[in-house]
């Protein structure tokens, strides 16, 4: 968390066990890549549903098969995150796609941060996915 997490600005919810169901494919769902909608509400009636509530500097980590998403943030306080998804080298992706191909850290010394120094970011850093390149968004499907 970067930003407090609240159920009120709309904090990311799990399904409990819901690992436990395998994989569940995934497609368009209001715009965006989601789960399968008729699966998803069979385990939303079963499983309990987790409100991920943190403050900033609190972290979660999680399976990958687990249910999540996130409500809309109706507040006027930010909701930011940063995201971190971990995957084996030997299964790197055998195409293109918004998520990286496997490439080497390079180890930086503790004091880098500190050497490289703080900066605000203004909002055009922060679009990083760039929908109109990428085959899995809607924004591509529709030109």
């Amino acid at each position: 968390a970067v930003d407090p997490q609240t159920k009120a600005n709309g904090c990311m919810q799990m399904l409990k066990g819901s690992q436990l169901m395998g994989r569940i494919e995934h497609g368009r769902v209001a715009g965006q890549t989601g789960a399968d909608v008729g699966r998803v509400e069979q385990a939303m009636a079963r499983l309990e549903l987790v409100h991920c509530e943190m403050q900033p500097g609190d972290a979660v980590f999680f399976h990958a098969n687990t249910l999540h998403a996130s409500a809309a943030n109706t507040t006027d306080k930010p909701r930011r995150l940063l995201i971190c998804c971990y995957n084996k080298a030997t299964n790197d992706p055998y195409k293109p796609h918004h998520h990286p191909r496997y490439t080497p850290l390079e180890k930086l010394a503790d004091t880098a941060v500190r050497e490289a120094g703080m900066t605000k970011a203004d909002e055009s850093a922060r679009a990083f996915l760039h929908e109109e390149e990428d085959a899995t968004t809607e924004a591509r499907k529709a030109s």
